[in-house]
This record gives C-alpha cells, sequence and structure tokens, in this order.
C-alpha cells in the first residue's frame, strides 16, 4: 500500500485554516522574542528518524501477543508501512534492518521498492541474542563473551554477514547488541568475559568498511539479571575505544536504571566525540519500549537540549543515527509510532527554542533560577504549529494520527493482507 499525496492533502483541507491562525499567533510571538522561526522550521524538515523493521507488527511479551491484523509478513510489507509513515509525517525517511530476520531475497528490488518510497537504510542489526535455525553453536552462554572460542567465532562471522548485507543496501553501520551475561554470582568469570568480548569486537571491526561506523549498545540487565558484560555506558566507551575511532557507543532510553542522569550520559559521550547513535523510547520501570514522550516528556526535552548542544558545539563527534525502538502490546504498531515521532519532533522543536548564549551567561552568573526559567519557557511553548508547519511544506499530514485515521489505513492494510499475517521479529 501507498499513500498518495492528494490523499494526505484532502485530510490536510478541513484544518488549513486553524493551522494557519495557530501558527501566525506562534510565530510573531517567536520572533518577537528573537527567534529565527523558519530555521527551527527548516531544521525539523531535515530531521530524520529510522524505523526499525521488527517495530511495525505487534509487539510480544513474556506471557503473550495479540495482533492488530493487516501486519507485515515480509520485508517488502515493512518497507511499505514504513513508507506510510514517511508520506504521513515527513521525518521518517529510513529502515533499520534486523538480521536474519530480515533478510532481502532481492537487493535491487529492496533497494528500489525503498528508493521509489524515499526510504534509505539505516544501521543494520546483529543478532546473537537468539540460536538460529542450523546453527551449530549456541548462545546459551553468550556469544561474543562466551567461554567457547567455536561460539565466539560463529558470533563474529554473523556480524561480518550482517555487514556485508548492510553494504549491498546502501548502510553505513552496525549495531551491536549483546543479552551476554550471568544470572547468578560465579557462572562468569567478569575479567574474561569482558577481554573475550572485546577482543570479538575488534575482530568485527577489522571488517567494517571505511565508511562504515560500529555502534556499541549497553543495557544494565536482562535478560541476565546478576551481570550484563556490556552493562553501562563507560563499558561501551571503553569497548569503543579499544576498537578504533570509528567505534562508537549508542544511548538506548530505556537502557538505563531508574532515575539515571541520560542527558548528563549524552553530554560526555559528546564532549568525548563517542556518541554514535540514539535509540528512541520511554518507560516507567526498565526496558518497557514504550511510546517515546508518553511517561517521561520533560527528561526527552533535557536530553535534547544536550544533543542540540552538543550538535552545536561538538565537531568532533559524528552526525548521529536517530531510530525508535519499541513494542507494540496494546496499539495499533503504526498510531503507536506515528505518536512517538510527533514526541521526538516536539522535544527537538522545544530544544532548539533555547537561547543557548543566554543559558550560558546564566550559568556562569550562577543564577539558577534563570537557567530554569529559560529551560522551562521552552518546554511549556506549544510547538505543534511548527511541526505542522514542517511537514505542511514537506507535503505531509498536518495531524499524521488524523490522516491515518481518515484514510482508513488499518482496514486498507488487512484488505490486502488478511487478518492472521504476522510479522517476523519482537
Amino acid at each position: 500500500m501507498k499513500v498518495e499525496e492528494q490523499n494526505i492533502q484532502d485530510s490536510n483541507k478541513n484544518n488549513l485554516e486553524s493551522h494557519k491562525n495557530h501558527f501566525d499567533f506562534l510565530s510573531n510571538s517567536l520572533t518577537n522574542n528573537g527567534v529565527d522561526v523558519n530555521t527551527i522550521i527548516n531544521k525539523l524538515k531535515d530531521f530524520q528518524v529510522a524505523i526499525p523493521s521488527w517495530a511495525l507488527g505487534a509487539g510480544g511479551t513474556r506471557f503473550g501477543r495479540f495482533s492488530f491484523y493487516g501486519e507485515p509478513s515480509s520485508l517488502e510489507q515493512k518497507i511499505e508501512d514504513v513508507g506510510i509513515l514517511h508520506a504521513l509525517t515527513k521525518t521518517a525517511g529510513a529502515v533499520s534492518l534486523h538480521i536474519p530476520w530480515d533478510v532481502p531475497e532481492d537487493y535491487k528490488a529492496i533497494k528500489e521498492l525503498g528508493s521509489s518510497l524515499d526510504i534509505k537504510f539505516d544501521a543494520v542489526n546483529s543478532n546473537t541474542f537468539q540460536d538460529q535455525k542450523n546453527a551449530k553453536e549456541s548462545y546459551r552462554y553468550g556469544s561474543l563473551s562466551n567461554t567457547s572460542e567455536a561460539v565466539r567465532q560463529q558470533a563474529i562471522q554473523h556480524n561480518l554477514d550482517v555487514i556485508n548485507i548492510g553494504d549491498k543496501l546502501g548502510s553505513k553501520s552496525l549495531t551491536v547488541w549483546l543479552a551476554d551475561g550471568s544470572c547468578f554470582p560465579g557462572q562468569n568469570n567478569f575479567q574474561n568475559a569482558f577481554q573475550h568480548t572485546e577482543n570479538s569486537l575488534k575482530d568485527i571491526y577489522k571488517g567494517l568498511p571505511n565508511d562504515w561506523s560500529m555502534l556499541i549498545e549497553y543495557k544494565p540487565y536482562e535478560p541476565n539479571f546478576y551481570s550484563t558484560v556490556i552493562q553501562d555506558w563507560g563499558t561501551s566507551y571503553m569497548l569503543a575505544n579499544a576498537c578504533g575511532n570509528k567505534a562508537y557507543s549508542l544511548v538506548d532510553l530505556g537502557h538505563h536504571l531508574p532515575n539515571s542522569n541520560i542527558e548528563q550520559i549524552v553530554s560526555i559521550l559528546m564532549l568525548k566525540g563517542k556518541l554514535g547513535g540514539f535509540h528512541f523510547n520511554d518507560s516507567k520501570y526498565g526496558d518497557d519500549d514504550l511510546t517515546v514522550g508518553s511517561i517521561k516528556p520533560y527528561a526527552l526535552f533535557l536530553i535534547f537540549n544536550e544533543l542540540v548542544y552538543g550538535m552545536q558545539n561538538n565537531p568532533q563527534n559524528p552526525d548521529l543515527a536517530w531510530m525508535i525502538d519499541a513494542s507494540h502490546n496494546v496499539k495499533d504498531p503504526l498510531e503507536d509510532l506515528l505518536q512517538s515521532l510527533e514526541a521526538i519532533q516536539e522535544a527537538y522543536a522545544k530544544a532548539l527554542l533555547i537561547d543557548q548564549n543566554q543559558l550560558k551567561a546564566a550559568q556562569l552568573n550562577n543564577d539558577v533560577v534563570e537557567c530554569q526559567e529559560i529551560l522551562q519557557y521552552a518546554y511549556r511553548t506549544d510547538v505543534r504549529p511548527l511541526l505542522e508547519k514542517a511537514r505542511l511544506e514537506l507535503g505531509g499530514a498536518l495531524s499524521p494520527i488524523n490522516a491515518y485515521r481518515y484514510l482508513d489505513i488499518r482496514n486498507q492494510l488487512i484488505k490486502e493482507r488478511g487478518k492472521h499475517t504476522v510479522a517476523t521479529g519482537l
């Protein structure tokens, strides 16, 4: 299924006048406060977030999985779903594949399909947290950290194969997330597990094309609950440094212990030139993989404040790979992703409103109240008209959720695919 621009314009008609009134009021107010509105709109238009191929179907829990019908049962259908998201929002212009869940059968056809929908191929993700069909070795006790050299070599080769697949599609980075760790004291030798992981990552790093990067993700717990080999940003940072200048840390919002100061982590990694990617989601307790901005919207805004500052002041840090990493248990996956994309753009726009020079002056004067006022002025501003304007100028929907429902997209997908299709992956 492909959403035609004319259909989107039809869905916009009834709200154009209201949008214009809201935008004009906000634009005049911001301009009077010295904000360059056009610059913010252009930055919103340029900001693209990758959609993970595994997030386009219903997510599962340890207890069950409930379909939303019309799920994409092939890679082609998944890319078509990303095309729907991008057509509506104009900010979902990339897909991130998880291998071996989504190995193309016809690379040329997949690339052409992506191009026809204005979709690029972002980071490719390896999978050594599950045993694959016909695999000779098992990852029950770890992959890159395993005590068995044969298991480590199998995991290394899988990552090299993933790089090769991504290279054929035009991807430029590999994301490595490990489930490696232990559930009981004494089960692993911490130093040996870490050293095996470092050596394995170095072997993978040698296989990177010259213009590629490797993103090393971390997580404090799950599925192992006593120790995780790459448990925090410091461990990821050490491993990235050990590998070389094309290796970076990747921050996933859900991969932190409760109340961690993620904005501080982001800031320091950018200062050191080692933040390579960012995975968006939200959580109440742990790695809940909830809709972005649904639980802690102010925390998301504070993180974006540091991201914006870093993008402006840390040229030593590379352009970031942005991706949503969520699981949809009780929502239509496409509606959930539309809400996440909106929350990301909203937090970004609010962070762009912050006068960094004014904030710096207040910080230098130790004016704590003024610092808070500057941040909260930006946060309390309703920036949705700016998002609407950016989408409108690109041919997108004023309200992606309303357009999605107006066009009855889920029922159209069910008619095309049937009720009982199941997406690969989570």
